[in-house]
């Protein structure tokens, strides 16, 4: 099967917009993949970004998980609109430890101005991956 790609020209799109993201940028995340319709989101652990016990805060976690959707669904709207959260649900199921975060964010459903999309965020601890976070999330076009 051969992999979606996007064309260059919207890429450098959504990457020029992604380097808007101050809050994405401060935090040291970086937007590893884009395809039609996903977009993948890395972090390395910061002590700077971590709760009480250590863990990465479920509301960074939560950031980035929510800009990954967010650029996935960027991926499929004109050039002229923005995308803006409506609303996300999130699950977390372990601790946010490790040395990176990675988060993805699919579009599962795309309309006019409404897109339905999911994500999930994995740690990376000595070489393992583990699924630590769910999302579902609605986004809005805008202009």
């Amino acid at each position: 099967m051969t992999p979606k790609t996007l064309d260059p020209a919207l890429e450098a799109h959504v990457r020029e917009r992604f380097t808007r993201q101050h809050a994405m940028l401060s935090m040291g995340a970086s937007l590893s993949y884009l395809a039609p319709g996903e977009a993948r989101i890395e972090m390395p652990f910061n002590p700077n970004f971590t709760q009480q016990d250590g863990f990465i805060h479920a509301g960074v976690i939560t950031t980035i998980v929510d800009s990954a959707c967010g650029y996935a669904a960027f991926t499929l709207i004109p050039t002229d609109q923005r995308i803006l959260t409506v609303e996300f649900k999130v699950n977390f199921m372990s601790p946010a430890r490790g040395e990176k975060f990675i988060a993805t964010g699919k579009v599962i459903k795309v309309g006019r101005t409404l897109t339905v999309c999911s994500g999930e965020v994995q740690s990376l601890e000595n070489g393992e991956r583990k699924l630590i976070a769910l999302m579902q999330a609605t986004m809005i076009a805008v202009k």
